[in-house]
């Protein structure tokens, strides 16, 4: 639509341009003419520097904006590739946070174990014994069980 629109405007602008030099050619022997024709001479070159104005104004909008694109999508591209990595990191430490709530269920499972090992021998023995409570840590994650201990192991430990 807007290509048919431009043809036609071009056309009308070529017979504008024949019909002034038909015009001017002769009006040329008139002397009555020659100021009329010298001020649309003169209005047609304002207009047509008015237009080259127009045209080179509208390119340099179009390249700002291309180049405002081009530094758009290099922004957008930056900000995937750092959404990229926080979601790598954010399921490495989800998965790192799974293994460590799966060790501390067996330990509290191994505690509980040795706990009832200890009602056992107490109830034999006839001793009293210490047996610590085991915590919920998903209660109250940010209380420690017991006071910060070295934490040994040997190597029969890991035997299977």
């Amino acid at each position: 639509m807007n290509l048919i629109l431009m043809r036609r405007i071009r056309i009308l602008h070529s017979f504008s341009v024949v019909f002034l030099y038909w015009q001017t050619s002769s009006s040329d022997s008139d002397p009555r003419y020659a100021n009329v024709d010298e001020r649309k001479r003169k209005r047609m070159l304002s207009n047509r520097e008015s237009a080259r104005r127009s045209r080179v104004r509208k390119q340099k909008q179009l390249e700002d904006l291309v180049n405002e694109t081009s530094a758009l999508q290099k922004d957008n591209g930056l900000l995937s590739e750092k959404i990229n990595i926080a979601t790598q990191r954010y399921m490495e430490m989800e998965n790192a946070n799974n293994v460590l709530r799966a060790q501390a269920m067996e330990l509290t499972e191994r505690l509980r174990s040795l706990n009832s090992v200890l009602h056992i021998v107490e109830e034999v023995s006839g001793f009293a014994v210490d047996i610590p409570e085991i915590p919920d840590p998903l209660m109250k994650p940010w209380h420690l069980p017991c006071p910060i201990q070295p934490i040994m192991a040997s190597a029969d430990m890991f035997e299977c």
